[in-house]
């Protein structure tokens, strides 16, 4: 299992080199930049505990400012290996969220290093729009979003633009990006 630092620096370098990089989310980079991004990791092997540590990351989402923290991502590093029980767990997790009073306020969208999108090749490229190192689950404020779809008014036409961007990067470029798991040094052991 990774230290705390490793998949964190991981996850920082993914959003970095091919989030920002490649302008997967051409609304990441500011809030990148202005520090109001949250990284967090959960190490449990325990689904359940998961869900659990996802919940307190919605609370304190919510009880800060956009200002101060606009999105969290959680990075989980213990379980959920296999993509379609975290696939699974995605759609469990976003029930809770709405049981839990988030509905309308926080949305989650998911990335998995093995993520595929259904009618497609596991090789396929286009599934490199959401690949990330670790498993990774992604709050974002509702009200964040619309704001950046007012400013970016073709926002469906993102999608369509990254499998382009992703198609003529190739797998070659992709690996190139080296954006996988523990490409970044360890800061423990150094």
């Amino acid at each position: 299992m990774p230290s705390s630092s490793t998949a964190i620096a991981d996850t920082r370098r993914w959003v970095e080199r091919a989030v920002i990089g490649l302008n997967l989310c051409p609304f990441a980079k500011a809030v990148q930049v202005r520090g109001q991004v949250h990284y967090a990791e959960c190490a449990s092997d325990d689904p359940a505990q998961l869900l659990e540590a996802l919940l307190i990351e919605a609370r304190a989402l919510a009880e800060l400012d956009s200002a101060e923290r606009d999105t969290t991502l959680l990075v989980a590093t213990g379980c959920l290996a296999d993509f379609l029980d975290f696939n699974d767990f995605t759609g469990e997790a976003e029930d809770r969220l709405a049981e839990e009073g988030f509905e309308g306020e926080l949305q989650l969208a998911s990335f998995h290093p093995d993520f595929q999108f259904g009618g497609t090749e596991p090789d396929d490229i286009g599934n490199a729009t959401n690949r990330s190192p670790w498993p990774t689950l992604h709050l974002l404020r509702e009200a964040s979003i619309d704001r950046a779809v007012e400013a970016f008014p073709d926002a469906e036409a993102i999608f369509g633009r990254n499998i382009e961007v992703l198609e003529q990067l190739g797998a070659e470029g992709w690996a190139a990006l080296d954006v996988g798991r523990g490409s970044a040094p360890d800061p423990e052991s150094a």
